[in-house]
């Protein structure tokens, strides 16, 4: 086993995450066989068999799980000696991967990633975007923002702020169909669903009236009702930290203004626990922090 790499582990790590080689062949943007070979090498170390094969996948065979034991009780104390000697030279560096919707990436992250290069150059971050939840295990995140109440065991929660909605409707549709004065009013009018989330079509007011969204055009995507609304297909609800710069760029206006009853959505970090330590995620939390305070 002393010829294995600290490489080796990581690699058969993200095997035993993914259960398949292809998915980590796709991280390391190498071809399958590379990554079939070096486990086999990683086997024969090991003289064992470490990983069943089937027509359901990959399984861990019982050595595999006390290897992977090891690999991990490994990885965290490398882990743990890079947050050492970073925290002694004040020297951040590697790569971060952040999952974050569509909407949270083009209105808060990438804005963001100047400031954060100018204070961190040696810092890379690459941005997985997509409006799912994310394994953050199998798809070796270590970062993903989101949204809401977020559960899970041996998962570390960071607050990074609140997000307020409020409604906005295109000036070209406000002057095609009337500005609505009451939340009554909004039953005649073309409402921008959200059809993969339908508890943001529940919309509620502070004179007690509710409504469900419905509407001839809905989407499933957030950045997709963004571009919607501001094309005049109909009023949306949208979170403020996209809308208030929309309005101050003449792009949309606000629709029945303060009289949305919404508790502002909390937004977290959330990471492996074993790895909140590590400086590159500590910086990029830390500034993605600051950043979000300064505009909230």
């Amino acid at each position: 086993m002393k010829d294995l790499s600290f490489d080796d582990l990581q690699l058969f790590a993200r095997i035993a995450a993914t259960r398949t080689l292809s998915a980590v062949a796709r991280e390391r943007q190498v071809p399958v066989s590379l990554v079939s070979r070096t486990l086999a090498r990683i086997e024969a170390a090991c003289g064992a068999k470490l990983v069943r094969r089937s027509t359901h996948g990959m399984t861990l065979t019982p050595e595999g799980e006390s290897f992977l034991g090891w690999c991990g009780r490994i990885v965290g104390t490398v882990d743990e000696m890079e947050a050492e000697f970073a925290d002694r030279t004040a020297r951040v560096s590697g790569l971060v991967k952040l999952s974050v919707s569509t909407v949270m990436a083009e209105y808060w992250i990438v804005p963001a990633l100047p400031s954060l290069q100018a204070r961190h150059p040696d810092l890379h971050v690459e941005l997985r975007v997509n409006d799912r939840l994310v394994d953050i295990v199998r798809e070796g995140i270590d970062i993903a923002i989101r949204t809401g109440d977020v559960a899970g065991e041996s998962m570390v929660l960071r607050p990074m702020g609140r997000l307020g909605t409020a409604l906005y409707a295109s000036p070209g549709y406000l002057s095609a169909h009337g500005t609505p004065r009451t939340p009554e009013a909004l039953g005649t009018h073309r409402l921008l669903a959200n059809c993969s989330y339908p508890v943001l079509n529940r919309w509620h007011f502070t004179n007690g009236h509710a409504l469900v969204a419905q509407g001839p055009t809905q989407a499933d995507n957030t950045a997709v009702i963004v571009t919607m609304a501001v094309q005049g297909l109909g009023i949306a609800r949208l979170p403020t930290l996209v809308g208030t710069p929309l309005v101050q760029a003449g792009q949309l206006l606000p629709v029945l203004p303060g009289l949305l009853q919404a508790e502002p959505m909390r937004v977290h970090a959330v990471m492996l626990a074993e790895r909140q330590r590590l400086p590159r995620i500590r910086a990029c939390i830390e500034h993605f922090c600051e950043w979000f305070a300064q505009r909230d």
